[in-house]
């Protein structure tokens, strides 16, 4: 499988470096102009630059002369170092850095960085159109209603599973992460997608092509310019809905939901009471993989997938395979669904954020077990039968998680003759949850 080139780095630390250093001398006020050059167009330094830092293909686009003193984008630290030195020199004030980046430097961009080393007063930025905004413009979209993701210099797992569960996504690719990479992943869950490949925009270059995520997965990207990824369900990506407030939609209003929200068979399904205790151990978010193991009719799947992570429902039974699938359509949310047991088909998934098993027999603690050693934050375990808590127990701690749990004991309000009501004891359910340590408030 190719792997995409990298367009134009993005010049911003990941979410999990180090803070870098603030200068103990701050810059005068502007002494940093930052331009974005928009989407493939050149940009040319104001007249007094000393310094222009840039991806090469900036600093040959600008045709600097030749007494200005150039530091070619890289490792971000290296060259906030370059900028600091210059600017620190003993001639600073006359002295003035310009910084070359792509589209909107103040979007995922470099403005972050510069910020936090010299304050925001030391910058001077002169923002062009995000390649997001042009690529849903060639394709005649709104995107207030996308959800925008960085896969550039991040593990891609989170723009994947942000692809999985939401219709209309945009993603900036990098390294490791780009078209072949994302439709490799996506290809796999049988959940319908259109990959929207945009190389080159605003160049004599510029392609703008469908594709789906197998086909984008056996193609060689590289030396295109790939440098966003629209990932939509071509169904939903026209939102009827006048938007307030940008972005993926908001939390769900209501959660645990009643049981007659889903199509069920007998008494197979977990209880509101139950579902919403594990929901608030689960903590479903998006960019997050949520397994849901003997799902039945898919409850606790499709809500997590109401919550905007990416959801897988595991289970055996035909008919059941059938409930998943109309509750989730029922609820308007994608949920992949694998039909087989575990821990045999758990193989061919992802490692999941965090699971869900609900009930299970003889083999229940082999599955825990199986669940927990994958699961990079939390799983989550209900049972009837007092006799195999020690052993669930003793699942999950030998996964490295920390076991905690309660039995569950409710009762629900129910109507009598004569206008009166009785409490109506419902089955108590321990629910058993595990955590890596570590883990807890971790952002994406």
């Amino acid at each position: 499988m190719s792997r995409t080139t990298p367009y134009e780095p993005y010049a911003q630390p990941g979410p999990r470096e180090p803070e870098l250093p603030r200068t103990s001398s701050p810059p005068a006020p502007g002494a940093i102009t930052v331009i974005g050059t928009g989407t493939g167009g050149a940009a040319t330094a104001p007249a007094g630059a000393t310094l222009v830092v840039g991806a090469r293909r900036h600093l040959e686009a600008a045709r600097l002369p030749d007494t200005v003193e150039r530091i070619v984008l890289g490792p971000l630290a290296p060259a906030l170092d370059g900028i600091e030195r210059h600017l620190g020199s003993p001639e600073h004030r006359n002295r003035q850095v310009t910084v070359l980046a792509s589209g909107d430097p103040g979007f995922f961009g470099i403005v972050r960085a510069l910020g936090a080393r010299f304050g925001p007063a030391a910058l001077n930025v002169r923002p062009s159109s995000p390649s997001i905004a042009v690529a849903f413009a060639r394709l005649g979209l709104s995107w207030d209603d996308a959800v925008v993701v960085s896969a550039h210099g991040r593990d891609p797992r989170t723009a994947v599973n942000v692809c999985r569960a939401h219709p209309k996504t945009a993603v900036l690719t990098g390294p490791g992460a780009g078209p072949a990479e994302l439709g490799a992943a996506l290809a796999r869950t049988g959940i319908e997608r259109t990959l929207v490949v945009a190389a080159a925009l605003g160049t004599a270059d510029e392609t703008v092509e469908r594709v789906s995520p197998a086909d984008a997965a056996v193609r060689d990207w590289s030396g295109t310019g790939v440098s966003v990824v629209l990932c939509l369900d071509e169904a939903r990506v026209l939102s009827p809905v006048q938007r307030i407030v940008a972005g993926p939609p908001a939390a769900p209003a209501g959660w645990a939901l009643p049981e007659s929200a889903f199509g069920y068979r007998d008494s197979m399904i977990t209880k509101f009471e139950v579902r919403a205790l594990a929901l608030a151990r689960l903590a479903p978010r998006t960019g997050d993989l949520v397994w849901d193991i003997g799902a039945g009719s898919g409850s606790v799947a499709v809500e997590c997938a109401r919550f905007g992570a990416a959801a897988v429902a595991v289970e055996q039974t035909s008919d059941g395979i059938g409930r998943i699938r109309a509750n989730a359509a029922a609820h308007g949310v994608d949920v992949q669904i694998v039909h087989g047991a575990a821990p045999t088909v758990l193989s061919q998934l992802p490692d999941p954020d965090a699971v869900f098993i609900g009930g299970g027999g003889r083999d229940l603690p082999g599955i825990v077990g199986a669940c927990a050693r994958r699961a990079r934050r939390t799983v989550v375990v209900t049972l009837a039968a007092v006799d195999r808590v020690g052993d669930v127990r003793d699942a999950l701690s030998a996964a490295g998680l920390e076991p905690d749990g309660l039995l569950l004991q409710s009762s629900r309000l129910a109507p009598l003759p004569g206008g009166v009501t009785r409490l109506a004891a419902n089955n108590p359910v321990f629910v058993l949850w595990a955590t890596r340590p570590g883990t807890e408030g971790a952002i994406l």
